[in-house]
């Protein structure tokens, strides 16, 4: 039987220790969830491993095919596929396929609305209370209109149906509206409680910046609590998103539904 081919995690890059390590734990997750399938993840730019450490490490392990994953909730980024095709220079025996970012997906809804109900602890259960609550997602934010886009997405599909009073977008870099206008914004519109929810993959700088903010806002607004949900990962649902994205990819390359390799999955981009 056709060995599947390797997975290769792709993250887009980071400075920050803690945000590496919540990485490197989702890739050994990935791995121990299907022993029969190498795995091996990298970043892009900044802290170890590299891409092409990782990309080493299958090619070393004897893998003379491999699957690549972005780890990102962009849906149109397209640094992923660009380094891989670098890397790729380096190991031209090695075929390699590319696929679509996690971004996007229903299965993260979930995930979302269990990290709103743990910032509640509770405190939301009854209709009027919901009714008093609003949510401020807050993406990453990027020069690219498709990825600020799929933020504002998630925030009506968070809303319909949850009988919260309101879901707004805010965005931690680049992007409008920034966090501390999307609390004034959930201000005055009634808010006496909100809750800011990281559309973010890890904790890390970025949660700890955001954190600093909302302490700030508040303080200059006793009138109104305001707590902070956990980024999305640890979570079964995102394990089990990647390895569907992976088949997805590997069959669309040609591999089919190889053994040993976790869920189906989408579209693909063959580096060649």
């Amino acid at each position: 039987m056709t060995a599947p081919p390797a997975l290769l995690l792709v993250g887009s890059g980071t400075r920050d220790s803690a945000e590496a390590a919540a990485f490197r734990s989702l890739v050994e997750e990935l791995g121990e969830h299907s022993p029969r399938t190498p795995v091996a993840g990298g970043f892009v730019s900044g802290v170890s491993p590299t891409l092409g450490e990782a990309l080493d490490e299958l090619v070393e392990g004897g893998a003379g095919s491999l699957t690549a994953v972005p780890l990102s909730l962009a849906p149109g980024r397209a640094d992923a596929p660009e380094a891989l095709a670098r890397e790729a220079l380096r190991h031209p025996e090695v075929e390699y396929t590319c696929a679509r970012a996690l971004g996007g997906h229903s299965s993260l809804l979930p995930v979302l609305e269990r990290r709103l109900e743990e910032a509640l602890d509770g405190v939301a259960r009854t209709a009027n209370d919901r009714a008093d609550t609003w949510v401020l997602l807050v993406g990453p934010g990027s020069s690219e209109a498709e990825a600020n886009a799929e933020v504002l997405r998630t925030t009506r599909l968070l809303w319909e149906g949850s009988g919260y009073a309101g879901v707004e977008a805010a965005f931690a870099s680049v992007a409008a509206p920034d966090v501390t206008s999307g609390l004034d914004r959930c201000h005055r519109l009634g808010a006496r409680r909100i809750v800011v929810l990281p559309y973010l993959l890890f904790a890390g700088a970025a949660t700890q910046r955001l954190g600093q903010q909302l302490a700030g806002w508040s303080a200059v607004h006793p009138d109104t609590e305001v707590r902070e949900a956990a980024a999305l990962a640890p979570a079964r649902e995102l394990v089990e998103l990647v390895w569907e994205r992976y088949r997805e990819a590997a069959a669309g390359a040609g591999g089919g539904a190889t053994e040993g390799a976790a869920e189906p999955g989408g579209s693909h981009a063959r580096i060649s």
